[in-house]
């Protein structure tokens, strides 16, 4: 008996599906060039579903461990906010992340102009969504806290305090940005959106998001402040 080639060619798709081997078989009748391309369109929903899982599983925590804290919906100059606290309180990673920057040394100079050694003792984060968070003024920096080290959502990097331009008032300096240059732009880590609506969604448990804010921001700015 004689074997159609194109039945042939279905008949070896799958058997070398079915050995693991190879693309998936094409169902009868459906051209084994266009069981491919639903295959790789099937990968891709499933990548694009991996992300959306990856996302979700992002976490959002309240940046300072204390029962008393308040903080400003408004900040002089740009955007960013001070979170008002007793200093010794531990200040925590927002979200699990990458430590991008770090300042152990205290190195402000009353009188300068302002510059990237204002925030006095600081620690940047890359978070795991993509977004920077910065926190200065700190006290001190958590032992083993450097970049590179990766951190997870609300593990203590540090503790609050008064260093660099704090005009002597205990306090965290608190930045929400894209990691544009990663290290070295002050001007962009300093805080370019406003990160009150956020405090308040994770003071209170909530998750609310900066993704949308910080990539919109880059995509109007192109990482100029």
């Amino acid at each position: 008996m004689k074997i159609h080639p194109y039945l042939a060619g279905v008949a070896v798709v799958a058997v070398l599906a079915g050995s693991g081997v190879g693309e998936p078989a094409a169902p009868v009748g459906v051209p084994v060039q266009q069981a491919a391309a639903g295959a790789s369109a099937d990968l891709e929903l499933v990548a694009a579903s991996t992300d959306v899982t990856a996302a979700a599983k992002v976490k959002y925590v309240f940046p300072v461990k204390a029962s008393n804290v308040s903080w400003h919906k408004t900040h002089s100059g740009y955007p960013a906010t001070d979170i008002f606290v007793a200093c010794g309180k531990p200040f925590r990673a927002t979200t699990s992340g990458v430590v991008l920057e770090v300042s152990r040394v205290d190195k402000y100079k009353k009188g300068k102009p302002a510059g990237p050694n204002n925030g006095g003792k600081f620690v940047s984060i890359l978070g795991d969504d993509g977004v920077r968070y910065y926190g200065s003024h700190l006290s001190s920096v958590a032992s083993g806290i450097k970049k590179g080290v990766r951190v997870k959502a609300g593990q203590q990097v540090g503790k609050t305090g008064k260093t660099g331009n704090a005009s002597n008032v205990c306090h965290v300096h608190y930045g929400i940005s894209p990691a544009c240059k990663k290290t070295g732009d002050w001007k962009v880590r300093r805080g370019v959106v406003w990160p009150a609506g956020y405090l308040t969604s994770w003071r209170k448990g909530g998750q609310k998001s900066p993704v949308k804010a910080v990539a919109a921001w880059k995509k109007k700015n192109n990482c100029k402040a």
